[in-house]
């Protein structure tokens, strides 16, 4: 028995913050952005939208998507680092939302590697039972971006993606194999200070603009090639496979340079790789089944393929999951 991806839905904003937009608000360009990033542009939520009303939007499009009905939903899973609040879940109030019945809901904090945990998390469910788990990567990120800060404001972007995972008796199709990992040794490298119990919130802490992303770019480049590259390797192993065998592979959307270094040291030509990043920026754990439901639409993966999708996040976190479709 294998869990699949039955459905998959996803939604972006429509305000679209371009380059050019940007070179208004802070000392950029968008030859700079370009050059080092990849981006063109990002999709940006209005004041009153949140994480949750993106993530039932992509939730609805999966479930129908996948044929069933939202009684049918053993439990959902979603993956986020802008929850609606800290407390209840995201996962909650979604499933609030979108009319399913009393079932197991909870968030996962892994950043961008959130909604792939939350495939794996999955897989072993349907292994122990369950039928239709709904797994769900959203987030809001321009509500924690510093928009004095040009090293972070310049890369992230807003959106949702979900996928209703069932079990599998019939055929090949599913998840082969999984590998995931985290070291929290260089958390400080990527993180949100304030809001939590180390730092509540207060005036000070606004005052310090603590409420928002900071990150130290150069040295979380270094450890994503790495990272990437490893869950690739680990995730082929186990299945027996080589790079040779992927038809596609969807990493995370965080920075073309990251990208292409992980596809150069797989021997993945860039040809068999996703990218989508130049229209959405870095959306974390909202990336991959974004990238994974336009390379199903655009017709770049076709039934008996393997797939590979690898991430990376705060935490830090990663991952990477092979899929045979």
């Amino acid at each position: 028995m294998k869990a699949y991806i039955a459905g998959i839905g996803i939604y972006v904003p429509e305000k679209v913050l371009t380059n050019f937009d940007l070179e208004k608000i802070v000392e950029t360009s968008d030859e700079w952005i370009r050059t080092r990033t990849g981006i063109r542009e990002r999709r940006i939520v209005d004041e009153n939208t949140a994480t949750s009303d993106l993530a039932v939007i992509a939730a609805k499009r999966a479930i129908e998507d996948a044929g069933v009905k939202p009684g049918a939903i053993d439990a959902i899973i979603l993956g986020t680092a802008t929850p609606d609040m800290l407390f209840p879940s995201t996962a909650c109030i979604v499933q609030s939302k979108i009319g399913a019945r009393k079932v197991m809901a909870f968030d996962i904090s892994a950043g961008c590697s959130g909604f792939l945990y939350g495939l794996g998390i999955a897989d072993a469910m349907i292994k122990n039972g369950y039928d239709n788990i709904l797994v769900i990567g959203a987030e809001a990120l321009s509500k924690v971006m510093d928009f004095t800060d040009r090293a972070t404001c310049v890369l992230f972007g807003d959106g949702a993606g979900a996928a209703v995972v069932k079990k599998n008796n019939d055929d090949e199709s599913g998840i082969i194999s999984s590998y995931f990992a985290s070291d929290g040794s260089d958390w400080k490298l990527l993180h949100q200070p304030a809001g939590g119990s180390r730092i509540p919130a207060s005036e000070e802490s606004v005052k310090k603009r603590l409420h928002y992303i900071k990150m130290e770019g150069n040295e979380v480049f270094k450890l994503a090639v790495r990272a990437m590259i490893e869950s690739a390797i680990e995730t082929l192993k186990k299945a027996n496979l080589s790079p040779k065998d992927i038809a596609l592979l969807i990493p995370h959307q965080a920075n073309i340079r990251i990208i292409e270094a992980t596809a150069k040291r797989l021997d993945i030509p860039m040809e068999k790789v996703y990218v989508n990043l130049d229209r959405y920026g870095n959306t974390s754990a909202a990336s991959i089944p974004i990238a994974l439901a336009e390379a199903r639409a655009e017709g770049r993966i076709k039934k008996g393929d393997y797939v590979l999708m690898v991430a990376f996040g705060a935490g830090f976190t990663w991952g990477g999951l092979l899929m045979r479709m």
